[in-house]
Formats: C-alpha cells, sequence, structure tokens
C-alpha cells in the first residue's frame, strides 16, 4: 500500500464528507493505492455516524472512535498503529490542510529519500495575534533548542517513511514536536515544504489558550526524554555527584580552618556556628537526593512498558 493518510478529529462532522472526497479524487488521480484511518477523539457531536457513513461509501476509510477526548497525541499515536501505508501523511479534518498537497509530500519521502516532511504554512489564515504570533515564537523556540531548521513544527500536514511513525512514541501533548522525537529516534533527514493553508470552513478552533503554556513545557519536556528518557541516571546522577562533592569539599575547607585555628591557639568559633558548615551539608544531601532520583529513576525506565493505554470504543 502507498499510503496512509492519519486524520484525527474533534466534531467535524461537517468538513469529513468533503474531506474524504477530495483526499479520493486526488488518490484516484495518482493511481495510489492508500486507506484512510479517521480517529475521532470523543466527539459530542455526530462525527462517528459520518465516519460509518463514508466507510461504507469507500472501502479505502477506516474508523477508530474513542470512549472520551484524549487530545491529539493519543490520536494521532493509535493512527500510527493502525497505519499500514508505506509513507504516512498526517493532517487535520478541517479542510485547512489541502490534499492537493499530498502527491509533492509523497514525491519528496520516496523519490528525494526525506524520513520525515512537514508542511510550512508561509501563508497563514489564523488570527494575527491569538495564533500567527505565538506560533512564530514557540517555532523560534523549538529552532534554537532542537537544532531542527523547520519554520512550523506544528504544522498538521506532515509525511513520514512508515518506519518513522512506528519507531517513536507520541503522548501527552507532544505531537507539537514529532520532528524532534524522530531526530533523537535517529531519523535526522527531516525537510520542509510549502503548504496552502486554507481558512477554516466550518466549526471554530478546538486549541484554547492553554496551549501557550503547554507548548513550551512539551519542548522541554520532549528534549529531556529524548536525551534522558532512557538513561536518567547520566544526568541525576551526574549532577548529584557534582552537588556532593561541592558540599563534601565545602565541609573539609569548614573542618580544616577550624583545626588551623585551634593548632594555632587562636579563637574560633563552633563548626556548628558557621553558615558554610550548613550549606555543605545541605549541598551533599541534595546531592545525595539527585542521585538516588537517577537511580530510582533508572529503575523506572528499564521495567516500565506499555506506558499509552487508551480505551478505543469502536473500529472500522
Amino acid at each position: 500500500m502507498n499510503l496512509s493518510i492519519v486524520i484525527p478529529l474533534y466534531n467535524e462532522e461537517e468538513s469529513l464528507s468533503e474531506l474524504v472526497a477530495w483526499i479520493a479524487k486526488v488518490m484516484y488521480e495518482k493511481s495510489y493505492t492508500y486507506e484512510i484511518i479517521l480517529i475521532d477523539d470523543g466527539s459530542s457531536d455526530n462525527s462517528w455516524k459520518e465516519i460509518e457513513l463514508l466507510s461504507q461509501e469507500y472501502g479505502a476509510v477506516r474508523g477508530l472512535k474513542f470512549r472520551r477526548n484524549y487530545g491529539k497525541s493519543a490520536a494521532l499515536y493509535c493512527g500510527f498503529e493502525a497505519a499500514e501505508g508505506d509513507v504516512v501523511i498526517t493532517m487535520d479534518a478541517d479542510l485547512q490542510d489541502n490534499p492537493e498537497e499530498i502527491p509533492g509530500l509523497f514525491d519528496m519521502i520516496t523519490n528525494e529519500k526525506y524520513d520525515l516532511v512537514s508542511g510550512w504554512k508561509k501563508k497563514r489564515f489564523d488570527p494575527l495575534f491569538s495564533k500567527n504570533l505565538p506560533s512564530k515564537f514557540y517555532n523560534w523556540t523549538a529552532r534554537r533548542m532542537s537544532g531542527i531548521k523547520l519554520h512550523d513544527f506544528n504544522c498538521g500536514i506532515k509525511a513520514y517513511r512508515k518506519e518513522v511513525i512506528k519507531s517513536i512514541e507520541v503522548y501527552g501533548d507532544m505531537h507539537r514536536y514529532i520532528p524532534v522525537l524522530a531526530k533523537w529516534a535517529g531519523y535526522t533527514k527531516i525537510g520542509e515544504k510549502v503548504v496552502q493553508h486554507q481558512e477554516r470552513k466550518y466549526g471554530v478552533t478546538k486549541f484554547g489558550l492553554e496551549r501557550f503554556i503547554r507548548g513550551p513545557l512539551d519542548l522541554l519536556s520532549v528534549i529531556f526524554i529524548s536525551k534522558f528518557g532512557k538513561k536518567p541516571m547520566h544526568l541525576f546522577g551526574s549532577m548529584g555527584m557534582f552537588v556532593f562533592l561541592v558540599g563534601f569539599v565545602a565541609a573539609i575547607v569548614v573542618g580544616s580552618h577550624k583545626l588551623i585555628a585551634l593548632s594555632k591557639g587562636l579563637d574560633t568559633i563552633l563548626v556548628t556556628e558557621s553558615p558554610y558548615f550548613y550549606l555543605s551539608i545541605a549541598s551533599m544531601i541534595i546531592g545525595t537526593q539527585m542521585f538516588l532520583s537517577g537511580f530510582i529513576g533508572e529503575l523506572i525506565a528499564r521495567s516500565s512498558s506499555d506506558r499509552n493505554k487508551y480505551l478505543v470504543d469502536k473500529e472500522i
């Protein structure tokens, strides 16, 4: 199979039939073999009924339905698990992503041998202050912290080699930084393609102001987990040893000053009356705690499995 098109959705019943028909038209023109995987993320409207009808009309349509709303990352995670195509395309269900971009993305993966190609909405139709400016800031921050030269990390339309999506875990709100996860999994040939952005035709955006807080926190999390998720001892252990040694050396210095003063018959305060004594003790305690945190984290990392458990209620 050439393509798996993974589409997470939440309360998008108005746009589904138009979107699927548009995708089917593009697939027919290019003679691709394909599947469309629609993941209903606990919608409260008639999205699932629409998916059932579309699956009867189009044999290539598959559906997954969550019992409740888990979020876009959970929907992508399950969609990636179900995908069988050699190239996997993700796109949003609100008709703001143009299916006409799929052949170009497919060619970049198959002919130019990219691992991942991210869309870049160079010209956007989103509100300036509530979406455009914050998006520019977060993308700039993500470029600086990850070293990946993409203009739009959170663009909904992306293309992946099958091996990429089978090798990464998408959870929490990490869908914003899938390119970072892919890079740290060893897939470093990451490209970008300017794509056409369209105004929302139906409904309203499902993302609120909380994304402004979650965005940078998720970036810090994904960088930390990518580097130290499987080896937390390397971070906490080394930091703990350093802090402990600083405290230990400081305690030796305080004790040495006391012994030198006594050997010379000089009056001096008790060691326990020196603030540096307590700072050294605190450093050694903190260092020990950090080292133990790394040790416990190492045990958890080696014994944990099946992190993501999302309850799929129905499947077509």
